[in-house]
């Protein structure tokens, strides 16, 4: 049994894979019975919205806490939303029972940001692999350890060394496993949730070259969760922005690296290495934000990122601006500010 490599049409391209509308994640906090206080919640996500079209792939970017991955795993129903929709080809997985949902877990994969944690130090590689080829009942009895060597050759792995336990690989070897492991099911689309993150510089570039093969040859789509900009920037066509629960620039790469308008983008490419330096070039003013990101639980009325905005006014209190697209913006690109407006050549900052 090969992968399936799936070829996509001008029909199928046009119309959306997965569809997440208006998502929520609220994780509420257990207050001390008796006390009288008012029980708060925790708004990890709070009103996210995207498409991702077949073999396509789309980076979800921003700062620790901002709740990217949240969004990936409830895409993938390890969490349930409090509320949103997401339509997998048109399909609302949001809320559905286990046995519904148990054909879809098959189409939505994860590989997970540590891959010392995410397997069985218990079980050989084997067995890991080979578990979802039982559940779905993919092979026949007898072919699973061939379609494991396969799958640990496509990968990069030597095939001999299936019977190992994962304490004999290093870390970017376990990464593999565990992008062997999402591939087995023959997946249309891979949440990688800062997959090259807890890995050495060069041990990261081979893994991101893995990732780009496997979206050319199979035609898997991505959600690529990442607070690396230059790995988002390789990788992704389209980058979303995210800032306490919600995603405030949207658009295709390069004009998100080339003309970003909301400030906080502007921020963050501002704050990546200007390699421009070494070259010769002089260093562009970096924005340095002032503050700390707010909490959660009770976050800024209006626009979230306004206590820490240089443009901040009135309006940025009492109004929450929309994601929409601005004036002198391409197509597809959005941005939600009040006052966003491009600002040009950030591109040597992430080259």
């Amino acid at each position: 049994m090969s992968d399936t490599v799936r070829t996509v049409d001008a029909g199928t391209a046009s119309s959306p894979l997965l569809s997440v509308r208006d998502l929520k994640m609220h994780f509420p906090i257990k207050e001390a019975a008796g006390l009288g206080r008012t029980r708060k919640v925790v708004q990890a996500v709070d009103g996210v919205s995207f498409d991702l079209r077949p073999g396509a792939s789309l980076g979800l970017v921003g700062e620790s806490g901002c709740g990217k991955s949240t969004t990936g795993r409830m895409i993938t129903r390890l969490l349930t939303p409090t509320s949103g929709q997401i339509l997998f080809k048109g399909t609302d997985i949001a809320r559905m029972k286990e046995k519904e949902l148990r054909p879809f877990r098959r189409e939505l994969q994860i590989v997970f940001q540590d891959p010392y944690s995410s397997l069985n130090p218990r079980q050989t590689v084997s067995n890991i692999i080979s578990t979802p080829l039982r559940v779905h009942n993919l092979v026949p009895r007898g072919q699973e350890l061939a379609r494991v060597q396969e799958l640990l050759e496509r990968v990069g792995l030597n095939p001999e060394h299936h019977n190992r336990y994962p304490n004999e690989f290093s870390g970017g070897q376990r990464q593999r496993i565990g992008i062997a492991r999402a591939l087995a099911v023959e997946p249309e689309v891979i949440i990688a949730d800062e997959p090259v993150s807890a890995l050495d510089v060069s041990i990261q570039a081979q893994v991101m070259n893995l990732l780009e093969d496997l979206r050319r040859d199979l035609g898997i789509a991505f959600v690529f969760i990442a607070h690396d900009l230059g790995v988002v920037r390789h990788f992704c066509d389209e980058v979303a922005v995210m800032y306490l629960g919600k995603i405030v620039e949207q658009g295709p790469r390069e004009q998100i690296y080339s003309a970003p308008q909301h400030p906080y983008t502007q921020a963050l490419l501002s704050a990546a290495p200007d390699l421009g330096t070494i070259r010769g070039v002089p260093p562009k003013e970096r924005i340095r934000l002032v503050g700390d990101v707010p909490s959660p639980i009770d976050p800024p009325s209006g626009c979230r990122f306004r206590t820490r905005c240089w443009k901040a006014e009135d309006i940025c209190a009492t109004q929450e601006p929309p994601l929409t697209p601005k004036s002198k913006s391409g197509p597809g690109h959005r941005a939600a500010c009040h006052f966003a407006e491009p600002k040009v050549d950030l591109t040597a900052a992430t080259a």
